[in-house]
């Protein structure tokens, strides 16, 4: 066995951190932009992660890479932009709320918003469904229902008497 070889890095650090960034950032804004989220879907984010860091490794150990080491730049350089949007989406509300989508109101007051389930292609029986989830049986029984960034509907029962504002109650105004 071959340590340096298996150990060294056969392509410049560099193209590794250049070639991971590109595609960290060409799957984000597709993930992001263009791609919808679903009900109950795991974050855009975690989805990305996953994938890249996956290809990366079964890259660098099916040897493509020719190096572990390469492997290992490549998937510290997606960490590492996964860690930077975490952070900087924590530092600056205006920059998380362009990365993550905000709460879409799917029913205010007991009443359904077509228009608002026409554009997540959710149906009205999966938005049912995801309410039977959460308890309630009938729409008189909600305020707001609102689909979350993560994918997961978020519901305010009518019953409560008073609720902080949110940004899914802005949202429904």
């Amino acid at each position: 066995m071959n340590w340096a070889e298996l150990f060294g890095i056969t392509i410049s650090p560099l193209e590794l951190v250049v070639r991971g960034s590109a595609i960290f950032w060409f799957l984000f804004v597709i993930f992001r932009f263009v791609l919808r989220r679903e009900i109950g879907a795991i974050g855009v984010a975690d989805i990305l992660v996953i994938v890249l860091i996956a290809d990366a490794a079964q890259n660098a150990m099916a040897g493509e890479y020719r190096s572990i080491t390469d492997g290992f730049i490549l998937i510290a350089t997606i960490v590492f932009w996964n860690y930077a949007l975490d952070w900087a989406a924590y530092r600056s509300e205006k920059l998380a709320r362009l990365l993550e989508p905000p709460p879409l109101v799917l029913v205010t007051h007991g009443r359904i918003i077509q228009r608002n389930l026409r554009r997540e292609l959710i149906s009205t029986d999966d938005l049912m469904s995801k309410l039977r989830e959460k308890g309630v049986s009938e729409l008189s029984q909600v305020r707001l229902a609102a689909i979350e960034s993560s994918g997961e509907v978020s519901v305010i029962r009518a019953d409560r008497k008073s609720t902080p504002k949110t940004a899914a109650n802005r949202g429904a105004a």
